[in-house]
């Protein structure tokens, strides 16, 4: 899938969607952990190549790219019977607040839809409290919650929880 958009803010930017190919992983690997390095209560980052290319063969990423091939956002889609799940939105901090996050988990829905997929799931960390607003403005709503389990660890002291929401396609 591709499609060509302007950014709002950024008049002159022109953004093409499209699922990731394995030669584009590193490139992946830095724009994700760049964009969770806020995330400063995991030990560790948040993905590397291997955690990526396991990722990669469950499931898809979307990725956003501008005119000139740079890299500003990717999320994580993947077909679970009638479901999709969407995970690892990253988008990079020097194109935040241009909404590239709202219009590729757009991109990635209907990715979700065509694969027949008729509602999608995402699971957000408890302690990332500016997170379930966001999403709520995408049309997503808590649906439940579910034991943290990523193949890092939270650092002592502190507690997590997922955060399930949902959305009909």
């Amino acid at each position: 899938m591709t499609t060509n958009e302007s950014l709002r803010s950024e008049p002159d930017v022109h953004v093409r969607f499209r699922l990731a190919s394995d030669a584009d992983r590193t490139r992946l690997i830095s724009l994700i952990n760049t964009a969770f390095s806020v995330e400063t209560f995991m030990e560790g980052t948040r993905t590397d190549g291997k955690r990526l290319a396991e990722e990669m063969r469950k499931g898809s990423i979307m990725l956003a790219e501008d005119g000139s091939g740079q890299l500003l956002a990717c999320v994580y889609a993947e077909v679970r019977g009638a479901r999709g799940y969407l995970g690892m939105l990253a988008v990079d901090p020097a194109h935040q607040r241009a909404h590239l996050g709202r219009r590729i988990v757009s991109a990635a829905e209907e990715h979700l839809r065509r694969q027949g997929c008729e509602a999608v799931d995402i699971m957000v960390l408890s302690l990332r409290t500016e997170l379930p607003p966001i999403y709520r403005k995408f049309g997503y709503v808590e649906t439940g919650t579910e034991e943290f389990h990523l193949a890092h660890l939270v650092k002592a002291g502190r507690e997590c929880h997922g955060i399930v929401m949902s959305k009909r396609l």
